[in-house]
This record gives C-alpha cells, structure tokens and sequence, in this order.
C-alpha cells in the first residue's frame, strides 16, 4: 500500500481563503481525508496517511503588545491548539520576524524557517522511505529543491493549489 504525507503551507491557504473565498473556515481534518481520499482513489492498492503537516508562524507581537495583537496571537494559539488534536497531524511553527515599518507606519513582517522545515520534512521522509506520495498545499516555488529531491527517490508529488500556482512549481509536480 502506498503511503502518503499531506504538507500544508498554512500562510497560503490563508491567502487562499481570505482571497479566494471570503475568508471562509475550513475543517483541516476533513481536508486531510479529502486529499488522503483523492489520492486513494487514483493509487493502485490505496494509500495510507502517514501524517498531515502544517507549517505557519504565530501571529507579530510587539514589545510590549497591542491588546490586538494579544487577541490576533490568542486566537492563533488556540486554533494551533485544536489542530494538534487531530489524529495523525502536526504542527510546525515557524517565527515572524520584524523588517521595520512601511510607508503607512505598519510593521513589515517575514516569515522564517517556515519554508525550509517543509523541506526538510520532506527530504527526511523521502530519505528514510517513509512515503511513497506527497502531497503539497502550496503556490510558491520555494519548494521546488525539496520536491527535486523526493521525485528522483521515487516519490509522486501531489501540488494542490490555488488559481495561480507558480508556473516552475506546476511543472515540478506529478
């Protein structure tokens, strides 16, 4: 039976829902079944869920915070919560760090490690034959030497996406 790994770049299905579907809420395990489904249903012999990753940061709080910052950076931990609570997921935090402000006095904000822990997840799970299929919910071609490195190990790769999915990351993909 094949074996599968779903890796969820939460910052893009933010983007994805607040852009695409009006800020619409999800239920992350029932997405995690519709892919593990999807997939089954196209894999010879069915395929088993290892494991749903979701990589994203805790929301930017100043020192000392803003009670909106408090309350954006509560919600965030409770959501993170509720997502360490279904079976089979993790969750890999990543940190924003602060680039100063823009024109309009905001902050400006870059994530970090976010993108370098998926690809190491992925590589590892590779390496240690872990997966046969990978799954990837994302639009960016930070990706692409991870997925570079999987397929040559015999790892399909899943890309679900939005309307514009980077054209080199589109490519990548199985």
């Amino acid at each position: 039976m094949a074996r599968l790994a779903i890796f969820l770049d939460g910052a893009y299905i933010d983007y994805l829902l607040r852009d695409q579907f009006d800020n619409v809420r999800i239920d992350y395990n029932l997405l995690s079944q519709a892919i593990t489904r999807t997939i089954a249903e196209r894999t010879i012999g069915g395929v088993d869920l290892l494991r749903t990753y979701y990589y994203h940061c805790l929301p930017y709080q100043s020192n000392p915070p803003t009670q909106t910052e408090s309350e954006r950076y509560g919600r965030m931990r409770g959501f993170v919560a509720s997502l360490e609570r279904i079976p089979r997921f993790q969750v890999r935090l990543g940190r924003l760090a602060y680039r100063g402000n823009s024109a309009d006095g905001r902050p400006i904000l870059e994530q970090k490690r976010v993108d370098m822990m998926l690809g190491v997840d992925l590589a590892l799970l590779t390496a240690k034959q872990q997966i046969t299929h990978a799954a990837l919910v994302a639009g960016d071609s930070d990706f692409l030497p991870a997925i570079e490195a999987a397929k040559p190990e015999g790892v399909l790769l899943w890309l679900l996406h939005g309307p514009e999915p980077h054209t080199e990351l589109w490519e990548a993909a199985d």
